[in-house]
């Protein structure tokens, strides 16, 4: 078979060469005949001056002839090359067909296959593994190990917590742990070189973050009654009462009777009458209204109008007021935030309360329960110090004295009070 295709292919090189040959040969009678013609012409256009048509006539005559002698060369060609060519082809068709006999034979396919030049595919051995656990140490079955990098893939961790990537190429992967019930753990890059087999640390899945919502169901009376008795056992160094004092940010609204009962507790604690008491004797120390006189007399009046002002305001500005208006008499611990934050919010909590339906609004109670106040004291203070003056600034102080306490509480009672839950931390 080889020294049969060896034979075609001299043939096919044989009948080139002729061809060749005969073509080259066309070529170079033509350019001599280019050449004769070109000499006569120069011959010619010498005579032209004195033969003038005639020379016309002969020259013309001889291009027709050239013309003619191209197309004969032309028609030679084609005549002898034309055969040759047709050979060709049909001595290639049928070395074509032997050829494909040849391989359709027995045993020939085996033979051009192995005779191929063809690669396998590559194929990697390195691989990751490593070992799900929960947050008590134990095994997680069925979690969802999500690969991703130069290849990405999802497997299941088996029974025994267990998982494994085979057949990994090099480069930089990171793993994604998810499992029902449980928190999410990525991994840090994981970098794998060829052929490596990566064993991975415990991978332990925190338990998932979840939100767990109680809500205190009953009634609103026994609610708020609840409410007074919380804040009745508040004492500032087991003391001084803390009563207005709420650290539960989401306490429910006092009723009524509980602001009335809040209110009289308050004017009846031992502590109101050694306040007014101590203010009597400065205001006498310092013989502010003098129309009281001096000694005990003058003491009395002292205390009882010291009293009185703070039991009328006390009972206007935190219980008549509250209950038609519908307001909550109560700081509301805040406890969260800057130091101007919280300021602010203390100082403000005398202008502005908290509304039994749990919105903010302006404190119509206690400030107008000041200046009500500061205007009954125009019925037993002094004659000479009545007048508009005297309520202007006995409800001034009464506010401003306010806006000072709710500072006290914001930043100093409640390290200092009694009976105040662990979960009462103001804002949340």
């Amino acid at each position: 078979m080889i020294l049969y295709g060896n034979g075609l292919t001299s043939l096919r090189r044989f009948q080139i060469s002729c061809a060749n040959g005969l073509y080259h040969a066309i070529q170079h009678f033509i350019s001599w005949l280019r050449l004769g013609c070109w000499a006569e012409k120069q011959k010619e256009l010498r005579g032209l001056r004195m033969t003038g048509l005639m020379l016309k006539r002969s020259t013309l005559r001889k291009a027709r002839a050239l013309k003619l002698l191209r197309l004969g060369c032309l028609v030679a060609t084609l005549v002898v090359g034309g055969p040759l060519l047709n050979l060709s082809a049909q001595q290639a068709a049928s070395s074509m067909a032997s050829d494909r006999e040849l391989t359709e034979a027995p045993g020939m396919e085996e033979l051009s296959a192995s005779s191929g030049v063809e690669s396998p595919p590559q194929r990697f051995s390195s691989s990751i593994s490593g070992t799900v656990f929960d947050a008590n140490g134990d095994v997680i079955a069925g979690a969802r190990v999500a690969l991703s990098g130069m290849e990405k893939r999802v497997v299941e961790s088996g029974s025994n917590g267990q998982f494994t990537f085979s057949e990994l190429p090099p480069g930089t992967f990171r793993l994604t742990v998810t499992s029902t019930g449980m928190g999410i753990y990525i991994s840090s890059e994981i970098p794998l070189r060829m052929d490596e087999a990566q064993l991975l640390p415990r991978i332990v899945l925190p338990i998932a973050a979840t939100t767990t919502e109680i809500r205190v169901v009953g009634d609103a009376n026994e609610l708020a009654e609840e409410q007074v008795h919380i804040a009745v056992e508040q004492r500032v160094l087991g003391v001084l009462p803390n009563f207005y004092s709420s650290y539960d940010w989401n306490a429910p609204p006092l009723g009524p009777k509980q602001k009335f009962t809040l209110a009289f507790r308050a004017t009846t604690d031992p502590v109101a009458f050694l306040g007014a008491g101590a203010y009597a004797g400065f205001e006498q120390g310092l013989d502010i209204f003098p129309g009281y006189g001096l000694g005990s007399k003058g003491y009395a009046k002292r205390f009882s109008a010291e009293y009185t002002d703070d039991a009328t305001g006390r009972i206007l500005g935190s219980a008549v007021l509250p209950a038609l208006l519908h307001q909550d008499p109560r700081y509301f611990y805040r406890g969260s935030g800057s130091f101007t934050v919280r300021a602010a919010y203390a100082i403000g909590a005398a202008f502005f309360c908290r509304g039994d339906n749990g919105h903010w609004q302006p404190n119509y109670s206690h400030v107008l329960g000041s200046f009500a106040s500061g205007a009954l004291s125009n019925l037993y203070y002094p004659s000479g110090s009545r007048g508009v003056s005297l309520t202007l600034v006995n409800g001034l102080l009464e506010t401003v004295g306010n806006a000072g306490n709710n500072l006290l509480r914001e930043f100093i009672y409640k390290g200092l009070t009694t009976h105040v839950s662990n979960y009462a931390n103001g804002k949340p």
